[in-house]
């Protein structure tokens, strides 16, 4: 059975924000590209929902980390960027793409 969420650990109330499948992903792109679209983010992820990606960047803006700024009224049109919360986090990311390149090497078919 799992352990419930400990509210009082701060690693497990971070990863409650960034630890789903796709949010590190959308946080590199970010920091690498700076404002992306919806359609961005859906063109460079090969395989995320459209549902999966709205939920993963609505976890973000709530907590946040990123914020959604209109470019165009007529129709609605929305692009995303970071705050400066997610700037924090951007040491984390490239400790992460630093133990990657270390410790997870590329399979043979990538």
């Amino acid at each position: 059975m799992p352990r419930p969420f400990d509210p009082y650990c701060p690693v497990a109330r971070a990863l409650d924000i960034v630890g789903e499948r796709w949010t590190l992903l959308i946080l590199r792109d970010l920091m690498l590209h700076g404002p992306r679209r919806f359609q961005d983010f859906q063109r460079g992820f090969d395989g995320i929902s459209p549902n999966t990606l709205s939920a993963r960047l609505k976890t973000l803006k709530d907590a946040g980390v990123i914020e959604r700024r209109f470019y165009d009224h007529h129709p609605p049109r929305a692009e995303y960027l970071l705050t400066e919360k997610g700037e924090a986090l951007r040491p984390m990311l490239r400790a992460l793409r630093e133990w990657g390149e270390q410790h997870a090497p590329r399979r043979a078919n990538v």
